[in-house]
């Protein structure tokens, strides 16, 4: 009886003592005006995702992702509003709205460090999206460690992270990027034509760079085990990347396919931002027959986040299996 009675009294003191702090806090709160647990901050780091392709390291970074209503209007732009909401529908997703996410990736090869795109940069930020460098940095990496930039092609969304408060974003870096895309944009004959505000931003971000750039052509190579391969038609000279290394493939297909739904399933119907619409549906085709055909991982710049899978063949086009544990064993 004493034992119990002297743990009721330490427990009923503990509870006594701590009253006052409670109730100091408590004051002090309302005192201050403090919010709530529930109403702190969350934001976290933009996500990330890493694996292996043979001996190189590839980090899958989130640069960030927006819902844009209306999907007719970006994809299908041929079809009725009908047809497309009823193919999304059927793969369970929503006929009014979709979402779309960048994903630049950094290769770690043992001896370089190599950038695919740069995502939104400063211009996006105001928005919630150029969120590479955080990404970058959650994941171990410096800005500096960065030794080549590869800009697949040159719309907005990939070029704008090369520059940060007017000075290159990545200052140890060389850069390379196709020939024919380069000299699309460059090109002062782009001024009073749609592409004068595409031209602008490259003369802004990637004019800066050109004494530092490499410009290849299809089969060039960045480094050992990536190469370079022509797919035009989403723009003038866009390119991909074909990633190998002891065995192992990964093909970076870019804006190949914006949608993972709408532009593979039905490869042949027409994107609004495909500047050349029939040749980018006509290298959809060639570069997800050879991905299906050879069972080839890809990553795809606004595919769902890590942005990474398969595609299997299907009736009308191919339908996207996300990577799993495929790299880690």
């Amino acid at each position: 009886m004493i034992s119990i009675k002297r743990r009721m009294l330490l427990g009923g003191a503990g509870v006594a003592l701590a009253s006052p702090m409670i109730m100091t806090r408590a004051a002090i709160a309302q005192q201050s005006g403090a919010e709530t647990s529930m109403d702190i901050d969350h934001a976290m780091p933009p996500e990330t995702h890493r694996f292996n392709v043979g001996k190189f390291e590839v980090l899958v970074v989130k640069d960030g992702a927006r819902a844009s209503g209306s999907p007719q209007e970006t994809f299908g732009t041929n079809q009725s509003v009908e047809t497309v909401g009823a193919l999304l529908e059927a793969n369970f997703l929503p006929a009014d709205n979709f979402v779309n996410s960048f994903a630049p990736v950094l290769v770690n090869t043992g001896s370089d460090v190599i950038l695919f795109d740069t995502g939104l940069g400063e211009g996006g930020r105001a928005n919630g999206l150029g969120r590479f460098m955080e990404g970058l940095t959650a994941a171990g990496y410096k800005r500096e460690d960065v030794t080549t930039v590869v800009l697949t092609h040159m719309h907005g969304d990939h070029i704008g992270g090369l520059m940060e408060g007017g000075q290159p974003a990545f200052p140890n870096a060389r850069y390379v990027t196709g020939q024919a895309e380069y000299d699309f944009w460059a090109d002062p004959a782009r001024v009073g034509t749609p592409a004068e505000n595409g031209h602008k931003g490259v003369l802004a971000n990637v004019t800066p760079m050109a004494e530092k750039m490499t410009f290849i052509g299809d089969g060039g190579e960045v480094v050992s085990g990536i190469t370079g391969m022509a797919a035009f038609g989403h723009s003038p000279g866009h390119m991909i990347y074909r990633l190998e290394s002891e065995g192992r493939q990964l093909v970076l297909t870019a804006d190949t396919a914006n949608h993972f739904v709408l532009s593979l399933q039905r490869p042949d119907w027409e994107v609004r931002f495909d500047m050349d619409k029939a040749a980018a549906a006509a290298t959809r085709a060639k570069v997800f027959d050879m991905l299906a055909t050879d069972k080839l991982a890809f990553l795809g710049y606004h595919m769902p986040f890590p942005a990474v899978g398969f595609v299997e063949k299907i009736d009308q086009g191919y339908r996207f299996v996300p990577k799993a544990y495929q790299f880690d064993i």
